[in-house]
């Protein structure tokens, strides 16, 4: 049976929406970001991403992290693929081309919409977004959204999802790599195509069952 190691607050969100969809029974180890708690080295601290018993799993100290019949995989849109690849039914790629479309998407997520958004999540998070910096910083961070959010909104142009005419891996990576940029409310007023696209994807079962998990944690 798959292993998955992290919580629904970390980018394991991602892998735990996929299996929702898929409908994959797996064995869920939760690992807490040791930032999170006062003292992860404390003896009654949760297991965390500075166990000892984690980093024997993933000396990174980060979550996801992925077991299944020996192999270990680490990086959360790597363990998308493979579930996807190994597991995912119509969610899967069909073919070379849609294997390269897929790889292609969660690059383009990883790098174009990710880094800017979590820039933008942070800002939030943590009180800034209404300072004078702040709203330097957001207005740098949007500014660098706007060229893949315009490569994405083309992608959907008259279709409902990614790839292949349907609901895949593809549209699970990009929906959550952008949701942390999302944060910022007029972010896809100039996108109505990719918003109500991600209203699409977040309305889906899988993605409401990981996010009921994610409030559960608090």
């Amino acid at each position: 049976m798959l292993t998955l190691y992290g919580v629904a607050q970390s980018r394991a969100s991602r892998n735990i929406w996929l299996l929702h969809e898929i409908g994959m029974a797996f064995r869920h180890v939760p690992v807490i970001q040791a930032y999170r708690l006062p003292d992860p080295a404390a003896a009654d601290a949760p297991l965390n991403t500075a166990s000892p018993a984690f980093l024997a799993v993933n000396p990174q100290g980060q979550v996801p992290a992925m077991e299944e019949d020996g192999l270990v995989l680490t990086e959360s849109l790597a363990i998308c693929l493979h579930i996807a690849r190994r597991h995912g039914g119509a969610l899967a790629p069909r073919g070379d081309a849609e294997a390269a479309l897929a790889e292609q998407w969660a690059l383009f997520g990883a790098t174009a919409l990710e880094p800017p958004g979590i820039e933008i999540y942070y800002l939030y998070r943590d009180g800034q977004a209404e300072t004078a910096a702040g709203q330097a910083a957001l207005a740098a961070a949007i500014d660098r959204m706007a060229r893949p959010l315009a490569r994405l909104a083309l992608a959907l142009a008259g279709q409902d999802w990614l790839m292949g005419g349907r609901f895949t891996v593809a549209d699970v990576m990009v929906a959550e790599c952008l949701r942390y940029g999302a944060l910022h409310g007029p972010l896809l007023d100039a996108f109505p195509d990719v918003a109500t696209w991600l209203a699409r994807c977040q309305a889906r079962p899988g993605f409401r069952k990981m996010w009921e998990a994610r409030l559960a944690e608090g």
